[in-house]
């Protein structure tokens, strides 16, 4: 008997360069992209661009890019398209028509990604409030889509099984959702305020710089971690010791340039870890080339949080990737900062006695009468 192995969708990538970026910067967006669409399931055929500012109100390319698009599609017939940036509903809705091909976007593409992702009952309920929320003012185009593609990248989730042509039924919907996270989000207040006494350590990063793998390492558990974006969106908390001294770790989801507004308050929750956290540790993966960006993503969002000001040790992940004279690299941050590969285990005993020190000192600081057994 043969197993038919399932094909993946050939997709072409869109992005457009505005006029305060550079079109290494923009290449960098559509790796990212790229990478994104392939931990989807898809295979990257073709890669577009075009340099306009603003973006074309109806179609978000101009006209001449527009139609030479079509002329690719006619050559290349893509299973879908991916624009870079969020569509409206008015654009996806005259591209889909010009172009004759399903049309996501970034957006999508990551609702596509967590829905595949999430195992938690929590995350299952975030990601389908997120999911909803984008479907809502879509509707009628998602309606259409299903007609003729039943499925795939960009339509995983809620839309699968059963799309509820009523607006009503969808605002119900979501605010049933808005519910059930409310009570998860007291069960999790409940549970974190049992949890005192003991510091706590929430990993952070841009998607994809290790912080699974840190985890792992830290408290021997077995946190799924692979070479891909978002390889684990469900926050894990495990009880850590070093040396006598017990805290608690917890790995959040990562995060990416351009996040879907709609997710970051559907994970509210799960980024509470982050804000009630005594200690950040924010792995960086220092051989990626857009590091310094992604490093500002992270650092930006920390500050939208109200997190920034916490103790933090940068962890500088993947220098086995760099040349030998990686400790040279320059760099200068506010924070304590570490060159590691938490794979080949370099640096990494330094790592966990510069962390067990903040931990002991924020246990003198925070939690004064807590019992600690360390030699001065």
């Amino acid at each position: 008997m043969f197993e038919t192995a399932i094909k993946p969708e050939k997709a072409i990538l869109v992005g457009i360069i505005r006029k305060k970026e550079t079109e290494e910067t923009v290449y960098q967006n559509l790796n990212e992209l790229a990478f994104l669409a392939d931990t989807a399931g898809a295979e990257v055929i073709m890669r577009v661009t075009q340099k306009i500012d603003p973006p074309n109100s109806r179609t978000f390319i101009g006209s001449g890019k527009l139609k030479e698009l079509v002329d690719i599609c006619e050559e290349k017939e893509p299973d879908l398209i991916i624009f870079d940036d969020e569509l409206s509903p008015t654009q996806i809705r005259n591209l889909d028509r010009e172009l004759k091909c399903k049309i996501i976007d970034r957006t999508s593409l990551i609702l596509d990604i967590f829905a595949k992702r999430a195992k938690t009952a929590q995350a299952r309920t975030q990601v389908e409030l997120a999911q909803y929320q984008y479907l809502l003012p879509r509707l009628t185009r998602m309606w259409t889509h299903l007609e003729r593609q039943r499925g795939g990248i960009g339509l995983r989730g809620p839309g699968e099984t059963e799309i509820e042509t009523d607006r009503r039924a969808i605002r119900n919907k979501i605010a049933v959702l808005k519910r059930k996270l409310e009570s998860i989000d007291r069960q999790n207040t409940v549970q974190r305020g049992q949890r005192t006494q003991k510091v706590r350590v929430a990993l952070v990063g841009y998607t994809n710089a290790g912080k699974s793998t840190t985890m792992n390492f830290l408290s021997k558990a077995d946190v799924f971690a692979e070479d891909k974006l978002f390889a684990t969106i469900d926050t894990t908390v495990r009880n850590v010791v070093i040396d006598q001294i017990t805290f608690l770790l917890s790995d959040t989801v990562g995060f990416i340039r351009k996040l879907p507004h709609k997710l970051i308050e559907s994970f509210k929750s799960t980024l509470d870890e982050v804000r009630e956290a005594d200690i950040i540790v924010h792995v960086a993966d220092i051989s990626h080339p857009d590091f310094e960006q992604q490093l500002h993503t992270v650092n930006q969002t920390l500050e939208e949080m109200n997190v920034h000001h916490k103790p933090t040790l940068l962890l500088l992940n993947k220098m086995d990737k760099l040349e030998p004279d990686a400790e040279a690299f320059r760099f200068s941050s506010p924070h304590p900062h570490l060159f590691v590969s938490v794979t080949k285990r370099i640096n990494t005993e330094k790592f966990r006695q510069l962390l067990l020190q903040m931990v002991v000192e924020t246990y003198r600081k925070v939690y004064p009468h807590y019992p600690l057994k360390v030699t001065d």
